[in-house]
């Protein structure tokens, strides 16, 4: 956790130093999530908090480097068991009038081992409307995983301070011969007070594996605190990527 931490920071402070204090748009938040599990006829409950970054620094022209990660903590763990986790992300991209392109590398923890992804994203402005595709493909270190992810989101912008959304996603695992199919959908929004840059989150994720007979449902409520303008500036200046990226961590951190 302590390599993929200071890493993350390290990426963050030199990459985004010279311009954050001018240029810099993007979120601090802090989150709680309700999971109910449902294995194979057996239900479980677990709660977790989870405090996440996420901003976007203009580097030249039209190109565009975005910083996200997230520490989480898991409120129903064992008293000797790691309750922590923590990821990041670094996004590149650059904007073709009203189109983003970019490509994203980074890293999460899994259990006591590191997951790396590597992908790439397309995004387009239609007036109030921002949709998101992105494909992804990971490895977990020391294991024999290969494991393939596409998503797409849409958001609505009702005003540029009040955001709905809905998303897809579907992942293919790879892992030691066993081979299975996840899929995750979830709907969210986020309404920032007027003449502030804070903001209420809430959100639903439906998360499966087919193969499993696994499936779990995660409410999620929260606080964010945006600079650089409203919600409809940040996601345009390219400091929501994270929100939307496509990887298998939509269906696992739902579990």
């Amino acid at each position: 956790m302590k390599s993929l931490f200071l890493a993350t920071a390290a990426v963050a402070a030199f990459a985004a130093a010279p311009a954050l204090a001018q240029d810099g748009v993007g979120s601090i938040g802090v989150t709680y999530a309700n999971t109910e599990v449902d294995f194979a006829g057996l239900t479980a409950e677990g709660e977790g908090v989870a405090v996440d970054a996420g901003f976007a620094v203009p580097v030249a022209g039209d190109w565009t480097v975005t910083l996200d990660g997230a520490f989480a903590y898991n409120l129903d763990g064992a008293a000797n068991q790691d309750d922590t986790n923590v990821n990041g992300r670094v996004h590149a991209s650059r904007n073709f009038g009203d189109v983003r392109v970019g490509a994203f590398a980074g890293g999460a923890e899994v259990g006591d081992e590191q997951l790396w992804s590597f992908g790439a994203e397309a995004q387009t402005r239609l007036n109030k409307t921002t949709l998101t595709g992105s494909v992804a493909y990971e490895t977990i270190e020391g294991a024999d995983a290969d494991i393939w992810s596409v998503g797409a989101d849409a958001a609505y912008f009702i005003t540029p301070k009040f955001r709905v959304n809905g998303g897809l996603g579907w992942s293919t695992v790879d892992a030691g011969g066993l081979d299975t199919d996840g899929y995750a959908a979830n709907v969210g929004g986020e309404y920032q007070f007027a003449d502030t840059g804070i903001s209420l989150t809430a959100g639903y994720t439906h998360a499966e594996f087919e193969d499993f007979d696994l499936q779990a449902d995660t409410v999620m409520v929260g606080l964010r605190f945006s600079f650089g303008g409203d919600l409809q500036t940040r996601e345009r200046a390219g400091a929501d990527l994270g929100r939307t990226v496509a990887g298998i961590g939509a269906l696992a951190g739902a579990l």
